[in-house]
């Protein structure tokens, strides 16, 4: 890929699509059982209440690559981030540069809205991309650990007292 790939938003229609994306990316990180979104689900949350965004790298004008995010907040910053939940690009297009051109793309998105950063979460197992990401001047965030209250702990800390 000599020049910057073309891109293209997610419309309604694409749902499927962005299914099929999720799932492969699922597949690749050997998570593939806990996939539990459906087509309904996404498109409530994607394109009825507006949660998220998803782009496409496009090659002769099929979609090779995605890239699903939405805004978060820093209130150091005081200011909205990108938050980049899942960045995908099918085995056979990789090393022709979509992954970089889509994180690109996600950079400029998050310039023109005026966002203080771009980030996401890496497993730590994926040296490819982990490589990848330093190459691009990303910096592992060491000093913070993830937590997450799911499914039946969810439902436990929302119960009231």
């Amino acid at each position: 890929m000599s020049n910057e790939p073309e891109f293209r938003c997610a419309r309604r229609a694409d749902v499927p699509l962005i299914l099929q994306f999720i799932r492969e990316l699922a597949d690749y990180e050997g998570m593939l059982d806990e996939v539990v979104a459906d087509e309904p689900t996404l498109e409530e949350w994607i394109f009825d209440r507006g949660r998220a965004e998803v782009i496409f790298a496009l090659e002769d004008g099929r979609e090779v690559g995605f890239a699903l995010f939405f805004h978060n907040f820093s209130t150091f910053l005081g200011r909205a981030g990108l938050y980049l939940e899942d960045l995908y690009v099918r085995p056979e297009h990789r090393g022709k540069g979509y992954g970089k051109a889509l994180l690109r793309r996600l950079a400029q998105i998050a310039v023109e809205r005026g966002c203080g950063r771009l980030e996401w979460w890496c497993l730590d197992w994926n040296r490819p991309s982990i490589d990848f990401y330093l190459a691009m001047g990303a910096e592992p965030m060491s000093d913070w650990t993830v937590y997450r209250v799911a499914g039946e702990a969810l439902n436990n800390l929302a119960r009231p007292v």
